[in-house]
């Protein structure tokens, strides 16, 4: 017989309160085209994108960070010192070690959380919340911050036509906490390892430093594999999510996918066949994709318009490089 006591969480978990930060700079297609052959009309028709926002270098990624997570606090009505852990999803903090999470933990007021970062890319957030989801279910953390969070500014090839305009900068955060009822649905997620070089860093951080390559590390993708696996595959993921939460897509009032693409969104929304009452994230118009943060930015968004309302039943999903990709339901705070 085992002499480990059993957990001891919540019966479920939920998101209680969410909070953004987009960069003071915001940065129009006419930008755009100073570096790349192309036009407004082009830009808008492949990708939806009118304007994305551009950090300064004061709007560090703990910096947008602690702004976004201040508002998530405030929202959820928690304290910071009531925070058990921090969970970051980024990919464009450019230190390896140690985990900006700790930083942002400080700065914020918590009190020896665990804090850790995770790179999923623009699943991350999904990511984020499934694991915090499981920490106060488990008993490990009444109250987990989760963050997604990208400067992706900075790793952006502002010559390359296939992505110049693509990327923005920002933060989301939300408070994840105990529920008396199922409030956050069971993930579906997963990976496809053989596709990763459809996404990706141009170079490797050590062949830069070697001096091989003179052109700094930036996002790549394959636009056209990108664009069928995402409205193909994913959608079918989504399905699946929303079987695994035993709804359909009538139970929805809201559907906030990872902003990657308009087209990508719109075609989701006439595969998975969303009745016309349910609101759809379309942030990527004004944010740009802002990978791990697009989730929470839209939500937050969607709510602070009025698009959105506490307790409605959102469909969420994140997919992008590696490929990943994770999906589940949840009720807006």
């Amino acid at each position: 017989m085992s002499k480990i006591k059993p957990a001891q969480g919540s019966p479920y978990a939920r998101i209680l309160g969410v909070g953004g930060y987009r960069p003071t700079r915001v940065v129009p297609n006419e930008v755009i085209l100073e570096t790349i052959d192309s036009s407004d009309e082009w830009i808008r028709s492949r990708s939806g994108i009118a304007t994305r926002h551009w950090a300064s270098p004061q709007e560090t990624v703990a910096a947008m960070s602690v702004e976004a997570a201040g508002k998530a606090l405030a929202d959820a009505g928690i304290g910071a010192e009531q925070i058990g852990a921090v969970i970051v999803s980024t990919v464009s903090h450019f230190k390896q070690t140690p985990a900006v999470a700790t930083e942002i933990a400080d700065r914020v007021g918590a009190v020896k959380p665990a804090a850790f970062d995770i790179s999923a890319g623009c699943a991350g957030f999904g990511y984020g919340l499934t694991l915090a989801k499981s920490l106060v279910v488990e008993g490990s953390a009444k109250y987990v911050l989760v963050i997604g969070v990208e400067r992706l500014s900075d790793l952006t090839d502002l010559e390359d036509r296939a992505t110049a305009f693509l990327f923005g900068d920002g933060a989301g955060a939300v408070i994840v906490g105990p529920s008396d009822e199922p409030a956050i649905g069971p993930t579906v997620w997963g990976s496809e390892g053989d596709k990763s070089e459809t996404i990706k860093q141009t170079v490797p951080w050590d062949e830069y430093r070697s001096g091989t390559v003179e052109k700094f590390p930036a996002i790549t993708q394959e636009g056209q594999a990108v664009f069928r696996w995402a409205v193909f595959e994913m959608a079918k993921v989504a399905q699946q999510a929303l079987d695994a939460a035993g709804i359909s897509a009538d139970d929805l009032d809201v559907f906030i996918p990872h902003q990657a693409n308009m087209r990508i969104i719109d075609s989701m929304v006439k595969t998975l066949k969303l009745p016309e009452h349910v609101t759809v994230a379309r942030d990527v118009e004004t944010t740009g994709n802002t990978s791990a943060a697009s989730i929470p930015l839209a939500m937050e968004r969607l709510l602070a318009t009025g698009q959105a309302k506490s307790g409605d039943t959102a469909l969420v999903i994140g997919f992008g490089a590696g490929l990943v990709y994770a999906a589940t339901v949840v009720t807006l705070p």
